[in-house]
């Protein structure tokens, strides 16, 4: 599928990216902005599983997968003529959203509710999910913006939406499966 022999190509000089289809947009363009934080939501993962073992490393490990997946459906526009492209096109699917629908139920399930808010950090892997989290919010934004001006397939906007939950509920467990918690205490330091 992908063969990376050169890693710099020079194409890029002036600017210019090529998108999935070919096409070369300003490396500034809202759908560029968008898999690049896609991107960098998945490199924050990779900080995240430094402290992670066992079934949320796996869980994570998942996750790092769907977010190339996401970036290739992001980075690839529909446009007339690709039925007859020589691959099909990569897209994000209902199914991985439903999967982290079930993981955040069966997250949730170990947790006490929620009295307050919570502020990022506790154990340290606590803290880079609360990270993950906020760069995939912004993901979010960025692919939801895009979707106003250019097709974008529903379901990688579903994903990001459940993602950013996701981390929220794995940082929880993180923290002694919500035990370590920080609450926010409104108006504490005034």
């Amino acid at each position: 599928m992908v063969v990376l022999n050169k890693i710099y190509t020079r194409t890029g000089d002036k600017g210019e990216t090529a998108l999935g289809n070919g096409d070369r947009v300003a490396k500034h363009s809202l759908r560029v902005s968008s898999y690049g934080t896609v991107d960098e939501t998945n490199a924050t993962i990779g900080l995240a599983r430094q402290h992670s073992v066992g079934d949320m490393d796996l869980a994570l490990a998942r996750v790092s997968n769907d977010l190339f997946d996401l970036g290739a459906d992001l980075c690839t526009p529909d446009r007339a003529g690709d039925a007859d492209a020589p691959y099909p096109r990569l897209r994000m699917v209902d199914a991985q959203v439903d999967r982290l629908e079930a993981e955040i139920d069966a997250m949730n399930a170990k947790l006490t509710p929620l009295r307050s808010f919570i502020l990022p950090g506790g154990s340290a892997l606590a803290a880079q999910l609360h990270l993950c989290r906020t760069v995939c919010r912004r993901a979010e934004r960025l692919t939801v913006e895009l979707s106003q001006v250019e097709d974008v397939n529903p379901a990688a906007v579903k994903y990001l939406n459940r993602l950013s939950d996701w981390f929220f509920v794995a940082g929880r467990i993180a923290n002694n499966d919500g035990k370590d918690d920080v609450l926010w205490v409104p108006g504490l330091t005034r």
